[in-house]
């Protein structure tokens, strides 16, 4: 099942705490402080991994929390920072704010995007002493990490995508010139999710088509399903027009056509032309 959206909660790590410590030795009655600083807390950073192609793993694990740092110790000992946590996404996943819907990466190339920020540690209290103050009892604790929900589209990426009304033979058309084998039926919106093709023409030669599920009028102010199909048009390299001339359902082909054309407008600008 090709699954294109997934909610996840992520926390990244806090920061350790600093360090309430005096320094003690033989022969040394009032040491002064040395409590080291807390070691940082991990970030959350996500990164292309070209062998995943779905976010099916994401319905499953729906929590992801980096590492604390650790708290710092005597003699001016700094905590051990905490390793990140890498996440792995299928390129060209766009992710957003759950709250907001504000998009804070598309993980399109081979850059690390850091989501969450872990916490920086807290100071020892070997920062606090002064003059009038030779015995800090108190440190500083480590700053919370970023946490927060995002929301993962994964826009499909083809070569070709193939539009139109339900039911007039995307889905047919796809089995015939691939190896996909999508479900074929005498009703509309017998595809419910994107069907993906590899059409071979000879030896190291190749596409991928897309066969979208079937748009309808409306469409790209939310008709239906269309705005969750209207998300993967908008990675094709070209959209293929399929169209019922017969009118076997009653409608105008030349109206069917400008209808579809309408609803990429409204769904996107970049789609209008």
């Amino acid at each position: 099942m090709f699954v294109d959206i997934a909610k996840i909660h992520l926390k990244a790590g806090n920061g350790g705490n600093g360090a309430v410590s005096f320094h003690r030795e033989k022969y040394v009655a009032a040491g002064g402080p040395d409590g080291g600083d807390g070691g940082r807390g991990g970030d959350i950073i996500f990164k292309v991994d070209d062998n995943l192609s779905t976010l099916a793993d994401f319905r499953y694990k729906r929590k992801y929390c980096a590492e604390n740092g650790q708290n710092g110790g005597a003699s001016r000992c700094t905590g051990k920072s905490a390793p990140d946590l890498i996440i792995s996404v299928p390129r060209g996943t766009v992710v957003k704010d759950a709250e907001t819907g504000r998009i804070i990466a598309d993980v399109s190339d081979d850059e690390k995007y850091v989501i969450a920020k872990g916490g920086n540690g807290g100071w020892g209290n070997i920062h606090f002493a002064t003059s009038t103050r030779q015995v800090p009892r108190f440190a500083k604790n480590g700053n919370p990490g970023e946490e927060l929900d995002i929301t993962l589209e994964l826009k499909l990426l083809a070569d070709v995508g193939l539009i139109g009304f339900p039911n007039v033979g995307k889905s047919t058309l796809v089995s015939v010139v691939s190896e996909a084998k999508p479900k074929i039926a005498n009703y509309h919106f017998t595809t419910l999710t994107p069907v993906l093709g590899v059409v071979r023409m000879g030896e190291g030669s190749s596409f991928v088509m897309a066969d979208i599920p079937g748009l309808i009028e409306g469409a790209g102010e939310g008709v239906g399903l269309g705005l969750e199909f209207l998300r993967h048009v908008e990675r094709c390299r070209l959209l293929l027009h399929i169209i019922d001339a017969s009118g076997s359902e009653g409608r105008d082909p030349v109206e069917d056509f400008n209808t579809i054309n309408r609803e990429l407008a409204v769904f996107s600008d970049q789609l209008k032309t």
